[in-house]
């Protein structure tokens, strides 16, 4: 029986299995790659961080999400891709009130980030 998103294990459990399968994945895996390079552990860490405020209400993330994704070369088309990772990741291993958030609040993020990046494009910015 699967269980809800509880603690920070968790949370690592989630971030780990979804940023393998996303480094693996032949669209998203290159871009993140270019991107991170090197730095895949801080990029984790700051992804725990952020799931931990987002799920568990433990204020260990400061920041805005949007700066660094700003100028990536990236579309609607790699949006669909991440939430559907994100999404079968929580679902395989996740079910309760903390697992449909995190559903949800990624496929938020997800739209409100296609947004912003489709009028930064539009706008010339």
């Amino acid at each position: 029986m699967k269980r809800d998103i509880e603690n920070i294990e968790d949370i690592k459990q989630m971030v780990d299995t979804f940023y393998q399968r996303i480094r693996e994945n032949e669209v998203l895996g290159p871009i993140f790659q270019e991107r991170i390079q090197n730095h895949w552990q801080e990029h984790l860490d700051k992804m725990y961080r952020f799931w931990q405020t987002i799920l568990l209400g433990e204020r260990t993330y400061t920041g805005a999400p949007f700066p660094p994704h700003a100028r990536m070369p990236i579309d609607e088309s790699h949006f669909i891709i991440w939430v559907k990772h994100f999404t079968q990741t929580v679902d395989e291993f996740f079910e309760g009130p903390n697992a449909e958030e995190a559903k949800k609040r990624a496929t938020l993020m997800a739209a409100i980030f296609n947004s912003k990046l489709e009028y930064f494009k539009n706008n010339n910015l």
